[in-house]
Formats: C-alpha cells, sequence, structure tokens
C-alpha cells in the first residue's frame, strides 16, 4: 500500500471530506452530506485565510483522511502563537493503518513551521478511543472545555 498524500483540501474533496464527517454516530446526527452548500461556504472562508488549513489525505487518488488546523496569534503565554487540530477524520478503511498518526504530525510539523509553540484539540468526551490515540501521540488532557451552540445568524 502506497504512503498516503498530505495535501491541501479542495473544493472538489468536500463530498469525501463530509461523509468521513458523518461516518460516525455524533456525525451523523449534526452532518448533512446530501447538501453541500454550507460546506462550499464555509470552504471559501477557509480557502481565503491564511491561516487556516483544511488538509486531506490522499491514497491512490482516494481522500481517506482529513483535518483542519487553525493558527492562532496570542497575548497570553508570553505573546506565543498556538495551533487548533480540528475536524480529524480518517477513512473506516483506513482505521488503524497508522494514517491517523501521519496526519496528526503532519499538523504538528505544520505548526511548528508556522511559530507555534502550542497545539491543542479537543474531543468530544464520548470519543474514548480518540482520546486514548491523542494521549498515545503526547497530548494530555489538560483542561476542561467547554461549548455553546449560538442560533444561525446571531450576531449578525
Amino acid at each position: 500500500m502506497d504512503h498516503p498524500h498530505i495535501r491541501p483540501a479542495v473544493a472538489g474533496d468536500l463530498p469525501e471530506i463530509v461523509a468521513m464527517l458523518a461516518d460516525d454516530p455524533l456525525g451523523a446526527a449534526r452532518e448533512s452530506p446530501d447538501d453541500l452548500t454550507p460546506y462550499l461556504k464555509a470552504f471559501a472562508r477557509l480557502d481565503g485565510d491564511p491561516n487556516q488549513y483544511q488538509a486531506v489525505a490522499e491514497r491512490d487518488g482516494r481522500v481517506v483522511g482529513t483535518l483542519q488546523l487553525t493558527i492562532v496569534a496570542g497575548i497570553s503565554r508570553r505573546g506565543a502563537t498556538r495551533s487548533i487540530i480540528e475536524g480529524v477524520r480518517v477513512h473506516a478503511d483506513e482505521r488503524g493503518s497508522g494514517l491517523g498518526t501521519r496526519l496528526i504530525q503532519w499538523a504538528i510539523d505544520e505548526s511548528g513551521r508556522q511559530g507555534c509553540q502550542l497545539v491543542q484539540l479537543t474531543s468530544d468526551a464520548t470519543r474514548t478511543d480518540a482520546q486514548r490515540f491523542y494521549e498515545r501521540l503526547g497530548f494530555t488532557a489538560s483542561h476542561v472545555g467547554f461549548k455553546m451552540t449560538l442560533a444561525a445568524g446571531a450576531g449578525t
């Protein structure tokens, strides 16, 4: 099996990306692979922002993994720049192949190239396998995360 090639996503990758996002109980409840319109709008925003990286892993011409990397400048930690890893997904056929590790390592390496002093991510509390995976890669569960869902268009 060839090593996957990790590259920037293009709009044409969205059907595969969204399918991977929807391929678990949490994603199935919040993603809509039938309607790519909101994903195309979001991708256009990401694609125009130099601090956003939507990456895909491609093997044999097929998108088999994805993640989003965001670079965030900050004042805290003596003006540290940090990165946030989001939306990590590996195609069901590829789970256990080491692809997830390669994707995360790519994100860590890219974070270093971007001058980040800290890499962070969150994992849903129900994703215990994912949490063990991140801990094996050297991440620590050091914080408690909070989220608040806003109504569409709130604040506009």
